[in-house]
């Protein structure tokens, strides 16, 4: 059980003491205090989901004016892909901050509006149950203790004023005796008058310390009525403290992406692209694209042959229209494949990395060569996943 005045000061004591009538109060407020840090909390973080929806806005829009620009840009291989990275990296951490944002909003607020109104139940007139319960505790509980310190405070100002009543008696006798002037009678009179304060202040003593008395004996009951409402109104605090806690620790887990490993999976591919840049790659894509290594039909003899007039057949007039749509080059080039590729058509090659075969028509528009294995088949694949030997 706590003391009155052990651990604080007088000027404590009589002012601003939990003790003291009336200073209750402030616990007492706090119900209300609570409620309306809950609608702050919930307003900050509406305010941060915006933030976060803004940005992922900007992320998005960001990706697109850029994406057309990137993919039409001088750059070429491995390094226009590690540019295009960044930007598909924009777009999956926008659908990420927009996660972040429905979360605050739609998980974290609603957690704690639902929360708010089963904890604090609003009266018909305005203020909560709690905190009348809390109130009529507190002022029950010290309704007794109040009479009796204004008691106290009566008795003590009746003491006081006694006490300098006979201050004052004592300072004129004092002042008469031995004084020439002031009649023998006069003095004895005086004399009686110091010696009726004295008796007055001696019996206002007695009464002061009687009632004070009673205070000291009441104060043990009125220190635990108070201290038991102040109990119950901790418990409520400790809930109230406990459940804010964890709601914001929901926020953090949803705010803190350091640790999210769909943010972690965006780096790590972004940094993997990055670290694939290869200038021994992209200078012989370019060497075999637009250098050198492009093949091409270099001029040969050939025998001069009398035209044929006879009627053309339907077949051979399609087999003359596929080679004259096919760049077919003369003897072929040989390529190396780099990587693993499995033909997704029947009119594709399939092959593994380190495999050779003969590239037979140039890249068209769309990428694609046409190559022939050693067994003879022929087929489609993509220009990039070879290098010429």
């Amino acid at each position: 059980m706590s003391t009155l005045s052990a651990e604080t000061g007088p000027e404590d004591v009589n002012n601003q003491s939990f003790w003291m009538p009336g200073n209750y109060h402030q616990t007492v407020k706090r119900t209300e205090d609570a409620f309306q840090a809950c609608n702050d909390i919930v307003t900050c973080f509406q305010e941060r989901a915006r933030v976060e929806r803004q940005y992922a806005q900007q992320l998005s829009e960001w990706s697109t004016k850029w994406k057309p620009l990137v993919d039409a840009s001088p750059l070429y291989g491995s390094l226009l892909r590690a540019w295009q990275c960044f930007l598909s990296s924009a777009d999956r951490l926008s659908s990420l901050h927009s996660s972040i944002c429905r979360s605050l909003v739609s998980e974290d607020g609603d957690r704690i509006r639902t929360w708010q109104k089963e904890t604090f139940h609003k009266k018909i007139f305005g203020g909560f149950k709690e905190s009348q319960d809390f109130e009529t505790g507190f002022s029950r509980a010290q309704k007794p203790w109040a009479k009796r310190l204004k008691k106290l405070e009566k008795a003590k100002s009746a003491f006081h004023k006694a006490c300098r009543k006979e201050h004052m008696a004592r300072e004129r006798e004092a002042h008469a005796q031995g004084n020439p002037d002031i009649a023998i009678e006069k003095q004895r009179k005086i004399q009686e008058e110091t010696e009726l304060a004295h008796q007055e202040t001696e019996k206002v003593r007695a009464r002061y310390e009687k009632v004070l008395e009673e205070v000291t004996r009441y104060a043990p009951r009125y220190m635990e009525e108070m201290e038991s409402i102040f109990d119950q109104s901790q418990e409520e605090e400790r809930k109230r403290i406990s459940f804010l806690k964890q709601a914001f620790l929901s926020i953090h887990r949803h705010l803190d992406i350091t640790n999210n490993e769909s943010v972690k999976a965006v780096y790590n591919e972004l940094h993997n692209t990055l670290m694939s840049i290869s200038d021994q790659e992209d200078l012989r894509w370019w060497k075999n694209t637009h250098g050198p290594g492009m093949p091409t039909d270099w001029p040969q003899f050939q025998e001069w042959t009398p035209d044929k007039k006879h009627k053309k057949g339907k077949k051979e007039v399609e087999q003359k229209a596929v080679v004259m749509e096919r760049s077919v080059m003369i003897g072929g080039v040989r390529v190396r494949a780099l990587y693993d590729y499995a033909g997704q058509e029947t009119d594709e090659l399939s092959f593994k990395a380190g495999e050779e075969f003969l590239k037979i028509e140039d890249e068209d528009d769309q990428g694609w060569c046409r190559g022939m294995m050693d067994g003879g088949k022929e087929g489609l694949y993509p220009a990039n996943y070879v290098e010429v030997v």
